[in-house]
């Protein structure tokens, strides 16, 4: 008889059955893979499946929590939403809804995107269940334009749109217009500009931005708040960003400190061939995950 490895199921982490089901996970993964105002790069709708597909191939064991997290959590994935029919405006109202059935249902959502733009309907339905949210935002935009080629609802404006639902922390800023510059004193965000914080030590600028956050949390990662050296496949990378350890230890800080209720991780752009943004795409959300549910 012949013997062969079949290869793992196709969801997040190839994980088996009994800690993948809807019912008894308490995380979800929701691949949105939006991709309508991009204006550089292309290429954000390929950015879930590309994430799933590296996930497959993770070791499952955290060497810092020293556990296997999906074990502890439960992982369900989601069927990708569709994003291509209908009008933009449809589409973020199908994430709204779909976000709020989510946490109705007392799921963990994280959203896989997908550019940026799919992120202020999930903390507009998330504010719902959370009437005290705030949103910490990883990024090396400002995304606080309040329209671009005439659109309110761009990716480089999400931002803007989040602060109009709650307050925000932006962590790794590196890149924003004039009238952005203006217009941020005026607004309910507070940054941590990338270049204040590279090269100063950890326990300085991660404390200032646990005092600044509210008791929940809505975490949303723009992969090009790494380093554009680290992750370039992205629809806009910039050089100047943040490292592995400097995000990873302050996610860790925040899930310590305080109720991290979603979250969600944008703007991946795979590159044929390049599949270390993936990997660390994949190896971001389940570290996360790990720190939500699994610390002590």
């Amino acid at each position: 008889m012949s013997r062969y490895t079949p290869m793992p199921p196709d969801n997040f982490g190839g994980l088996p059955e009994e800690h993948s089901t809807y019912e008894t996970s308490r995380a979800v993964i929701f691949p949105v893979p939006l991709e309508r105002t991009t204006t550089y790069e292309r290429g954000t709708r390929n950015g879930p499946a590309a994430i799933i597909a590296a996930s497959r191939h993770m070791e499952l064991y955290d060497e810092e929590l020293q556990l296997e997290p999906y074990k502890e959590i439960g992982i369900a994935t989601q069927p990708p939403i569709d994003t291509q029919d209908g009008t933009l405006s449809e589409v973020t109202s199908e994430l709204f809804t779909a976000q709020l059935s989510l946490l109705d249902d007392n799921k963990f959502p994280v959203a896989l995107g997908g550019e940026h733009a799919l992120t202020p309907p999930l903390v507009s339905a998330t504010a719902r269940t959370h009437k005290d949210l705030c949103v910490l935002h990883i990024g090396a935009h400002a995304e606080m334009r309040d329209e671009y080629q005439g659109n309110p609802a761009s990716h480089a404006c999400t931002m803007r749109r989040v602060v109009e639902i709650c307050p925000a922390v932006q962590v790794g800023v590196r890149a924003l217009s004039e009238a952005e510059a203006k217009a941020i004193p005026k607004l309910r965000t507070k940054i941590y500009w990338a270049k204040d914080i590279v090269r100063a030590p950890l326990k300085t600028w991660i404390a200032k931005v646990l005092e600044d956050l509210g008791p929940r949390v809505y975490l949303t990662i723009n992969l090009d708040g790494f380093d554009s050296s680290i992750v370039p496949s992205t629809v806009a990378p910039e050089p100047g960003g943040l490292d592995w350890h400097q995000v990873t230890s302050l996610v860790r800080a925040v899930a310590d400190h305080k109720k991290i209720v979603a979250m969600d991780v944008a703007e991946l752009a795979p590159r044929p061939g390049y599949h270390a943004a993936d990997f660390l795409a994949a190896k971001l959300v389940y570290k996360c995950l790990g720190y939500i549910f699994c610390q002590s």
